[in-house]
């Protein structure tokens, strides 16, 4: 009880927090210090990614097929961006320990789950979590709302549709344009909110406002971080998701030093 108060305590406020402003040049050195995190510890970041990433989208992909949902297969896995983050966490917490030269090896990658951090870190997490179910539900009510509550027939008929037919122009254009509010959300919320609570004291809500902050006073910036990601992990998706297991790692490592030079210290 006395530890929970005392980082009460301790917890920064929003407006105690300086934000920088970046340029262009600052999102290439960030993947670049990205790369050499990668590079230094390769196998932790796959492994990460593969077991706690790709095998959900996998198996939530055969459950989507197997329940005659393939309308939703796309949206799910496009929109685990959204929850990518909350996967990275471990990522950051690895770039941080090595930038301050402290010990990465497995068991010390999670020690922050028995930090005070873990508490608002899983609140975002679950935010982000509803996040993506909200976003599910909205890319199915706009595929009924255009084809009706049949499903595809199957997964070359659902195909056709969508490159033939004006429904199928329709779904894929206010799909995009859905999936680009959604994913502006996630990352004015989330992309400097999880790399601070493992940084900082704070909030949930401190950590997000500043996040968002963040994201207003580099809106330009930020805004081609995000279409970044989007091209990386598009490449990565390309090969099966096989290169996932690079870009991501990559991107998550990138992430926090993204953070280090948009959040003064």
């Amino acid at each position: 009880m006395a530890q929970e108060k005392t980082f009460r305590d301790a917890q920064v406020k929003s407006s105690e927090i300086g934000i920088r402003t970046i340029g262009l040049n600052d999102l290439w050195q960030s993947l670049k210090e990205g790369y050499d995190d990668f590079n230094a510890m390769p196998t932790v970041g796959v492994f990460l990614t593969v077991v706690l990433y790709l095998l959900f989208a996998l198996l939530l992909t055969l459950f989507l097929v197997g329940e005659n949902m393939l309308q939703l297969a796309f949206p799910m896995v496009a929109g685990l961006t959204l929850i990518g983050p909350v996967v990275s966490v471990a990522l950051f917490e690895m770039s941080r320990r090595r930038e301050r030269g402290l010990d990465v090896s497995w068991r010390s990658t999670f020690d922050f789950v028995h930090s005070a951090s873990f508490a608002p870190i899983l609140a975002l997490s679950v935010v982000m979590m509803l996040l993506y179910v909200a976003w599910l539900f909205m890319a199915q009510f706009l595929y009924f709302g255009l084809f009706g509550e049949n499903p595809p027939v199957s997964a070359s008929d659902f195909v056709t549709q969508l490159v033939t037919t004006r429904r199928g122009a329709g779904l894929i254009v206010y799909g995009i344009l859905l999936g680009f509010l959604f994913a502006f959300t996630a990352l004015a919320i989330s992309v400097v909110a999880f790399p601070l609570l493992l940084d900082k004291p704070a909030s949930a809500a401190t950590a997000v406002a500043i996040s968002i902050r963040a994201v207003a006073s580099n809106l330009m910036v930020m805004a081609v971080w995000g279409v970044i990601v989007v091209v990386l992990l598009a490449t990565g998706a390309i090969v099966f998701l096989i290169g996932l297991a690079v870009v991501l790692p990559i991107l998550g490592h990138a992430t926090w030093h993204l953070y280090r030079k948009v959040v003064e210290q």
